[in-house]
Protein backbone atom coordinates (compact mmCIF):
# COMPACT_ATOMS: atom_id res chain seq x y z
CA UNK A 1 0.00 0.00 0.00
CA UNK A 2 1.13 3.63 -0.92
CA UNK A 3 1.99 6.21 1.86
CA UNK A 4 -0.54 8.09 -0.31
CA UNK A 5 -3.66 5.34 0.32
CA UNK A 6 -2.77 5.57 3.81
CA UNK A 7 -2.92 8.91 4.87
CA UNK A 8 -6.02 8.81 2.88
CA UNK A 9 -7.17 6.15 4.78
CA UNK A 10 -6.44 7.72 8.36
CA UNK A 11 -7.91 11.24 7.36
CA UNK A 12 -11.32 9.22 6.26
CA UNK A 13 -11.37 7.50 9.72
CA UNK A 14 -10.42 10.72 11.77
CA UNK A 15 -13.44 12.30 10.37
CA UNK A 16 -15.12 9.90 10.68
CA UNK A 17 -14.58 10.03 14.49
CA UNK A 18 -15.50 13.00 14.71
CA UNK A 19 -18.53 12.43 13.47
CA UNK A 20 -19.05 9.60 15.57
CA UNK A 21 -18.21 12.30 18.96
CA UNK A 22 -20.55 15.20 17.21
CA UNK A 23 -23.60 12.46 17.12
CA UNK A 24 -23.01 11.58 20.97
CA UNK A 25 -22.82 14.60 22.29
CA UNK A 26 -26.22 15.61 20.30
CA UNK A 27 -27.47 12.26 21.65
CA UNK A 28 -26.31 13.39 25.53
CA UNK A 29 -28.10 16.75 24.73
CA UNK A 30 -31.57 15.24 23.17
CA UNK A 31 -31.96 12.76 26.41
CA UNK A 32 -30.50 14.70 29.43
CA UNK A 33 -28.35 12.33 30.78
CA UNK A 34 -25.81 13.82 33.18
CA UNK A 35 -23.66 11.18 33.83
CA UNK A 36 -21.17 11.97 31.22
CA UNK A 37 -20.77 15.34 30.12
CA UNK A 38 -21.39 16.72 26.94
CA UNK A 39 -18.53 18.75 26.75
CA UNK A 40 -16.10 15.58 26.99
CA UNK A 41 -17.42 14.80 23.39
CA UNK A 42 -17.43 18.25 21.89
CA UNK A 43 -13.71 18.52 23.12
CA UNK A 44 -12.75 15.57 21.60
CA UNK A 45 -13.88 17.14 18.30
CA UNK A 46 -12.24 19.77 18.32
CA UNK A 47 -9.20 18.19 19.08
CA UNK A 48 -9.48 15.84 16.44
CA UNK A 49 -11.01 18.53 13.73
CA UNK A 50 -7.30 20.77 14.94
CA UNK A 51 -5.20 16.94 14.23
CA UNK A 52 -7.07 16.87 10.79
CA UNK A 53 -6.46 20.60 9.71
CA UNK A 54 -2.65 20.14 10.59
CA UNK A 55 -2.27 16.65 9.19
CA UNK A 56 -3.66 18.04 5.68
CA UNK A 57 -1.07 21.73 6.26
CA UNK A 58 1.85 19.24 6.59
CA UNK A 59 0.86 16.71 3.38
CA UNK A 60 0.43 19.74 1.49
CA UNK A 61 3.37 21.37 2.17
CA UNK A 62 5.69 18.01 2.01
CA UNK A 63 4.18 17.73 -1.35
CA UNK A 64 2.90 14.16 -1.02
CA UNK A 65 -0.85 15.78 -2.23
CA UNK A 66 -1.54 18.79 -4.24
CA UNK A 67 -4.43 20.70 -4.07
CA UNK A 68 -6.77 21.20 -7.47
CA UNK A 69 -5.12 24.43 -9.20
CA UNK A 70 -8.76 24.93 -10.90
CA UNK A 71 -11.37 24.12 -9.03
CA UNK A 72 -14.35 24.20 -11.54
Amino acid sequence: MSALFIFKLVLVLLLLFILFNLGRALWILVKGETNVPMSQYLGRRVIFSVLVVVLLLLVLGTGVITPNPRPY
